[in-house]
């Protein structure tokens, strides 16, 4: 996701907010000796810590194979069991076609919920055509963040630029109507 959009977010609604950004493939070891061996190195320490204590967490996770990197999902199993209950999550994904949206819903979402995060109910995808071009990624990342914010105590004013309250639309919708599609397809 985006953490300037996401940044300017809160602070337009009024929220001063620290934010630290985890790359967890930075742990890639310590994470596999935490899984092997359940010590965890003082640098992964530190890092869970910081998840631990803070007031809410973006999570953002490539897609491959229609699931959660690995090592995404390897740094919340290692995680402590009750360290994010009651914490504000809101999830995101990236991946290449917006079929690959439903690893929102199918796996970041049941494990957010196994382990008592109260998860933002909008996420955000991000498919490759969301990349380079104009296209309505700012716009949902707002909607999220909005979201976001009552869950942190924060009621918001306005919604960040780009943002409307208009119903998302859905890329994966027809275009048309299917008697329309019917009538083409009979030439």
């Amino acid at each position: 996701m985006r953490i300037t959009a996401v940044s300017a977010g809160l602070v337009e609604a009024g929220v001063e907010a620290q934010i630290d950004v985890v790359e967890v493939r930075d742990h890639a070891h310590d994470l596999v000796n935490a899984e092997l061996t359940g010590m965890r190195s003082a640098a992964l320490g530190a890092v869970l810590d910081r998840v631990a204590t803070s007031d809410a967490l973006v999570v953002v996770t490539p897609v491959f194979n229609a699931h959660p990197a690995g090592l995404f999902q390897m740094f919340f199993e290692v995680l402590d069991k009750d360290a994010l209950v009651g914490k504000p999550v809101l999830i995101g994904a990236t991946g290449g076609s917006a079929r690959h949206s439903l690893v929102l819903d199918q796996d970041l979402l049941p494990m957010f919920h196994y382990l008592h995060a109260l998860v933002v109910p909008v996420s955000v995808f991000a498919a490759t055509d969301d990349w380079g071009g104009s296209s309505g990624l700012d716009a949902r990342i707002g909607r999220a963040v909005n979201a976001l914010l009552p869950l942190l105590g924060v009621r918001p004013g306005q919604p960040p630029e780009g943002a409307d309250r208009a119903a998302p639309s859905d890329d994966l919708t027809l275009t048309a109507d299917f008697e329309q599609m019917m009538r083409a397809l009979g030439h």
